[in-house]
């Protein structure tokens, strides 16, 4: 019986892909001329509608030769399209072009690095880049993951398996969600909460922890806050975790980007005395999701992570010197993801990327002026990497929030949200380097003319 369709590897491949993926950016194209601005608008409801006529019946009995370009136009329409410099509101990253289309290489030829036999080139590539981004950020090694969540999952999971089974988890106020939900899942005390005053960790109330709570602790700091971008004191948190016996892990899922740009890298002092750092590429990296790190000072830790299954490592396959590689993630099943990273430090530089890391900070600074010129709006405070938080002076919360929708609803602009300081914030998180003056002053415009819904 002959394939009723082409497949996407193989000698044919290539030939079967080149129209499929002039259908594809034809669709793109329709989809985002279609949507005609940063996100669809008419909210969830309309949203749900258009997509619900997109597709019409999920599994018909007779399929349809168009549903390539009828899906992916409704998709690119329905998209909140983070290059739209209107959209801004969340760290989420117009991925490069050559990051996207590296990506498509992926999933042509289907690599799983869950043994050498199935990802040849795929398993040399990761080991290399790999252990060359953990030493840019002075450390000796680093697994892919899926991003921040699963980073700082693996990061408590290594302590606990380095102090023989238990550890407590201290952290700020600030740290990431994923952390206290990662102390859950695997079963450790409940964390120990620092306060965290203006949105950064204070070094003071965690020297009086660390006294207080008996070894073995683990201290997470945060090197990028997903509210306002904020860095903790992270030379004098490293000098405490020295101190104290204590064990640090660094989520930098956010900031970490900054060691490519040699005006920016200072910020990160101290990431080298860390145990265990989290960084996301598909952030300040500009990568299609997923592009995660947890990078690890004594590659020993790993060891922990290590399975056996003969199918997959059988010991006289090792022995022959194929590599194992089970123990280099919780996943079996395991995508690529390195190629599009390479690709991108390859072809970009150190240079290019610190570009790209300058240009969105200056971006930052530059609508902060906006706002703080501007009598009609209050500025949280200069940004420390590239979110800006600012609302409109003298609103109530129930205002702030109500300009955030509608400006979703109405499709015109995406704004996050933060609360600090007791008060609730429009967020923008600038991570489109493109992004032109005139372009943020006209998102403030925008925030400035809207009414609450």
């Amino acid at each position: 019986m002959s394939t009723p369709h082409p497949l996407a590897s193989g000698p044919e491949g290539p030939d079967a892909l080149r129209p499929l993926v002039d259908t594809v950016l034809d669709a793109l194209r329709e989809g985002g001329r279609a949507r005609g601005g940063p996100l669809p608008a008419g909210g969830p409801e309309a949203v749900a509608a258009a997509v619900v006529d997109a597709v019409g019946d999920v599994l018909p009995d007779e399929g349809d030769p168009d549903a390539l370009r009828t899906l992916v136009r409704a998709f690119a329409a329905g998209a909140a399209d983070p290059a739209d410099p209107l959209c801004a509101a969340h760290l989420h990253c117009p991925p490069l072009a050559l990051a996207t289309a590296a990506d498509l290489a992926v999933s042509a030829l289907n690599p799983s690095l869950d043994s050498w036999d199935q990802a040849p080139a795929a398993s040399a590539l990761e080991a290399l880049v790999t252990r060359e981004l953990a030493h840019e950020i002075g450390l000796a090694d680093s697994l892919i993951t899926t991003g921040g969540t699963e980073s700082n999952q693996l990061a408590l999971l290594l302590a606990r398996e380095a102090h023989g089974g238990s550890v407590r988890l201290v952290c700020g106020a600030n740290a990431h969600h994923s952390l206290p939900r990662a102390a859950w899942l695997l079963g450790l005390p409940d964390p120990v909460v620092v306060p965290a005053p203006n949105g950064t960790l204070d070094p003071a109330a965690l020297d009086e922890v660390l006294t207080r709570f008996p070894r073995p602790v683990l201290v997470a700091a945060t090197a990028g806050t997903t509210d306002a971008g904020l860095i903790d004191p992270l030379p004098e948190i490293a000098g405490l975790c020295a101190a104290h016996g204590a064990r640090l892990h660094i989520d930098a899922a956010y900031g970490g980007g900054l060691v490519f740009s040699e005006r920016h890298r200072e910020k990160l002092a101290g990431l080298e005395a860390a145990h265990t750092v989290t960084l996301d590429l598909h952030k300040l990296g500009w990568q299609p999701v997923a592009a995660g790190l947890l990078a690890v000072s004594r590659p020993r830790d790993l060891a922990v992570l290590q399975q056996h299954a003969d199918y997959l490592n059988a010991d006289d396959d090792t022995e022959a010197g194929l590599p194992d590689l089970l123990g280099r993630s919780l996943r079996t099943t395991r995508r690529p993801d390195v190629l599009k990273i390479a690709v991108t430090l390859r072809t970009l530089g150190r240079t290019g990327l610190g570009a790209l890391v300058d240009q969105v900070c200056a971006r930052a600074r530059e609508f902060a002026a906006l706002v703080q010129e501007h009598p009609a709006f209050e500025l949280y405070d200069r940004p420390v990497i590239s979110t800006v938080l600012f609302r409109p002076a003298a609103a109530t919360d129930d205002t702030v929030a109500g300009v955030r929708r509608t400006l979703l609803h109405e499709g015109r602009a995406v704004l996050g949200r933060a609360r600090l300081d007791g008060r609730l914030w429009l967020k923008a998180t600038l991570l489109n380097p493109h992004t032109r003056p005139d372009e943020l002053a006209e998102l403030l415009k925008l925030v400035e003319g809207t009414p609450t819904r």
